[in-house]
């Protein structure tokens, strides 16, 4: 899947600049395999993710029953009428996918998209449950569906759905790739915001670390960037992430430290130094936030003006 990652950033209290991470997906690029999808031959023949609670899905509403029970397996307890207003939409008769992410947000828990059906399994044997969005109907007549996976049994030849009024209900292998596929194998995992999926990539867990920001969930965002930086350390975006989460949380020193590892990997971007040097004002460690806001002075670019501001007040006495 070809994904580009265009940086903005906004302004925020006592000038700083706060980086925006925005992945552009080009529709209906998502490559799949060929043949069907099928069950790995090694390992447990049968596996099962625990404590994901179940909730029939009333007409319509597969949407927030879904989600609160990929919600409540990742510890927030919440009912489906309790999420309807969220994510349900009436005219459409159904959840949109937007809405389901955004929601996941808002209640804290990184929503981390997946297209392509390789992950499924390898999630379920992670013991992370999977909400998959699905095509009941025709591809001229369309019945969208969610379920949550929950476990796959080699030996039936099934994957195990909480969907519909069913709990646990054992799908067939073909019936679900057929239905799956008519999403572009659509998934999303409801995680805790340390707990990174089976495999990961950068781009789309940082995305998912700005969606906790941009919905107030500003420690959860913290906790998805510090991972972050464990997982890739060497990741600008992922300090300048973290730096502005402590910051807007008090954690002066703390994010000034993360500060300097993002002007350490990138001592060319301005937008580092001048976060650096505004904490640092605000530690009141004058001098050396002089020397940074000047350092991102001497870097320039598009927000030349923004990095001579905090020079001048930096230096007003």
């Amino acid at each position: 899947m070809t994904t580009q990652r265009p940086r903005s950033v906004r302004k925020g209290a006592a000038g700083l600049l706060f980086l925006l991470l925005t992945v552009m997906t080009t529709a209906g690029c998502a490559l799949h395999p060929g043949g069907e999808l099928t069950l790995p031959q090694d390992g447990p023949p049968r596996v099962v993710v625990h404590d994901v609670p179940f909730y029939a899905q009333e007409e319509y509403q597969c949407g927030p029953a879904t989600l609160a029970m990929a919600l409540g397996w990742s510890g927030v307890r919440v009912t489906p009428d309790a999420l309807k207003a969220e994510v349900y939409t009436p005219s459409e008769k159904g959840s949109l996918q937007s809405a389901m992410v955004a929601a996941a947000r808002r209640h804290g828990r990184m929503a981390y998209v997946l297209r392509g059906r390789d992950f499924l399994l390898d999630e379920l044997a992670a013991g992370n449950p999977v909400i998959l969005l699905q095509n009941l109907g025709l591809s001229w007549y369309p019945v969208w569906h969610y379920a949550v996976a929950v476990g796959y049994d080699r030996d039936e030849d099934a994957v195990l759905l909480h969907t519909g009024t069913m709990r646990s209900r054992y799908y067939p292998l073909g019936l679900l790739d057929r239905t799956w596929a008519r999403s572009g194998y659509w998934g999303l995992l409801v995680l805790p915001p340390a707990r990174m999926p089976a495999f990961v990539e950068e781009t789309p867990w940082l995305k998912g670390a700005v969606g906790l920001e941009r919905a107030g969930r500003t420690r959860e965002a913290l906790a998805a960037y510090e991972v972050a930086t464990a997982k890739w350390p060497g990741s600008y975006d992922a300090w300048m992430g973290v730096g502005n989460s402590r910051y807007a949380l008090g954690r002066d020193e703390l994010s000034a430290k993360a500060f300097g590892r993002a002007v350490a990997i990138r001592p060319d971007n301005g937008i580092a130094y001048n976060n650096l040097a505004n904490v640092l004002a605000r530690l009141g460690r004058r001098e050396e936030a002089v020397a940074a806001a000047e350092k991102a002075v001497a870097c320039g670019g598009p927000h030349i003006e923004v990095f001579r501001k905090t020079l001048s007040e930096i230096r007003q006495p």
